[in-house]
């Protein structure tokens, strides 16, 4: 144990200053409202994860630009695939980038998140600046040689191992900054991982028509473009990040009594955690949540246009199976009017379920999730059953919301279970439960419709056995849920490892350095104002935008 303290102090040692975690440590009038900035900078990089799809389609004829038909080769194997010079992409095998990205973001989480609690988030942002936009510019290397394997390490391998590191990277010092408001804290960071790719399509759209040619499909352009700017606004983000001094609470703020026997005052060393039920109960909840959810998102599209069909733009009674090219393009947009509607419900659901939950307790508010959710499922079949477009979105707005505020909520349901001093590592190793929903969901989703279309089924009655078992998701989770209690005595760390534990790369506050009004008493300064505008300008630009195509949905 000694000899790998020493070495991370040495490590540490060996680290610039301003890298070191000790110059991540808040001084004296600090204003803590400077830090979800700091996270938003981070997230809304990392969350174009969900926009990479912009991408495929033009990868898909990169050699074939401006030719009739794609330069495709019969029975292509994967590893043809991987190094062919001379064929055009399938889009089924650039689509293998956003799961390898996924599960490389679980993995990195979990192995890196002990490594973050000790170095400090500033460390852990920069990497991640390093790797996501490192990612990028391997992956427009990957497109210029029109390499498939280049693409999928740097957007896949590498670029998921900056997805790990820059999501946890705000979780454990926002916990710590806002011990009054946890949920809404951490919902305000992860609500950028969501509205990420509410901002990046549209700039990647628009930068793919601006550099694409006669010859050149554009796209290699744009990531090294992208790759860029995403390295500036990270590092920036990174550099914005503090920590409180261990101890440190809001000025005039004292630890209520808890009115529920959920949230605890001690904390559990992250070698413990994975070693008690609640961990992976709250696992279990997690993944099932997630495995619904983001099974919408795979099929959003095509969901709404074959149960719908003609119905979208006044053909009632018509399949699209029997639309014209003309009308399928018309049908094709309004359906990208609803991803992009649930998009938004996804990123407002991250903000407005962790704020509540600081109201209503995080289990309350999971039960809420799976019981809202089975019901919304289960009446989905009948609303387009019965043609009501209105109801059907409406339904599926809200089950989204309750996708993304399930992300934004377990950072601080972990904090209630498990404590504050931990929490960022053992928030990183329950995302593998996200790497798997991440597989599991679209794979449950996508075979179940097939399943469908090989029996004959159309219409509404195509996804019905789909939403019914995605409901049966929610009623498990919701078990899940129920069964999840205060840890025992024996689980939690003794005031002595938890001083020792703080102590290791930050100080003790002490209420005569920091002067009369603490650090991050709040209200609004010229710095915080700036830092918000920062990211606020691209948030209410790709809020716009989504909003613009929605509007097209009830056109």
């Amino acid at each position: 144990m000694n000899v790998r303290v020493a070495d991370a102090s040495l490590a540490d040692a060996r680290m610039p200053g301003w890298l070191s975690r000790e110059n991540t440590i808040a001084k004296a009038g600090f204003n803590r409202w400077l830090v979800p900035p700091a996270a938003l900078a981070i997230h809304l990089c990392i969350g174009m994860s969900y926009g990479l799809s912009v991408f495929w389609l033009p990868l898909s004829r990169a050699l074939s630009v401006g030719q009739p038909a794609p330069a495709t080769c019969s029975d292509m194997s994967v590893t043809t695939a991987l190094f062919t010079t001379t064929c055009d992409w399938r889009v089924s095998d650039l689509v293998t980038v956003f799961s390898i990205g996924i599960v490389m973001l679980g993995l990195a989480a979990a192995v890196f998140g002990g490594w973050l609690e000790r170095a400090g988030p500033r460390k852990a942002g920069l990497a991640a600046a390093l790797c996501w936009s490192g990612g990028f510019l391997v992956g427009a290397l990957g497109v210029y040689l029109h390499q498939l394997w280049l693409i999928w390490l740097g957007m896949g391998v590498i670029g998921g191992i900056g997805l790990g590191l820059g999501y946890i990277s705000p979780v454990s010092t926002l916990v710590k900054w806002f011990p009054d408001r946890r949920g809404m804290a951490t919902g305000m960071a992860i609500m950028g991982f969501g509205g990420g790719a509410m901002i990046g399509s549209p700039l990647a759209n628009i930068l793919i028509n601006t550099f694409k040619t006669p010859t050149s499909a554009g796209v290699w352009e744009t990531l090294a473009l992208m790759g860029g700017l995403y390295l500036v606004a990270m590092t920036c983000g990174a550099f914005g990040y503090r920590v409180p001094p261990a101890g440190w609470q809001p000025e005039g703020w004292t630890p209520p009594a808890s009115k529920s026997a959920m949230v605890t005052s001690g904390h559990v060393h992250l070698r413990d955690a994975h070693k008690t039920p609640q961990f992976w109960l709250l696992w279990l909840v997690l993944c099932l949540n997630v495995s619904a959810g983001i099974g919408v998102l795979a099929l959003a599209s095509p969901m709404l246009q074959e149960i719908f069909g003609g119905q979208l733009i006044g053909q009632q009674g018509v399949g699209l199976g029997q639309l014209d090219a003309g009308q399928k393009s018309q049908v094709a947009a309004i359906a990208a009017g609803f991803v992009g509607l649930l998009s938004l419900f996804n990123i407002l659901g991250r903000f407005f379920w962790a704020s509540l939950s600081d109201k209503i307790g995080r289990k309350v508010t999971y039960a809420t999730f799976f019981a809202l959710g089975c019901v919304l499922y289960a009446a989905a079949p009948w609303a387009a059953g019965i043609g009501s477009k209105a109801l059907f979105v409406a339904f599926f707005c809200v089950i989204l919301s309750m996708y993304g505020g399930g992300f934004a909520t377990i950072p601080a349901y972990l904090a209630d279970v498990f404590g504050t001093q931990f929490v960022g590592a053992i928030h990183g190793r329950l995302l593998t439960a996200w790497s798997t929903a991440g597989v599991v969901g679209p794979f449950v989703v996508t075979a179940i419709r097939q399943a469908q279309v090989d029996a004959g089924i159309q219409g509404a009655q195509l996804y019905t056995r789909t939403m019914y078992i995605l409901a049966a998701f929610l009623a498990v989770g919701f078990v899940a849920n129920l069964l999840v209690r205060p840890l025992a005595k024996r689980w939690f760390m003794s005031d002595a490892d938890v001083a020792a534990a703080e102590a290791k790369g930050t100080v003790a506050a002490a209420t005569d350095r920091f002067g009369s009004y603490g650090i991050g008493r709040g209200g609004v300064s010229a710095g915080a104002a700036l830092a918000w505008t920062a990211v606020g300008i691209p948030i209410l630009w790709g809020i716009w935008i989504t909003l613009s195509k929605a509007l097209i949905l009830f056109g």
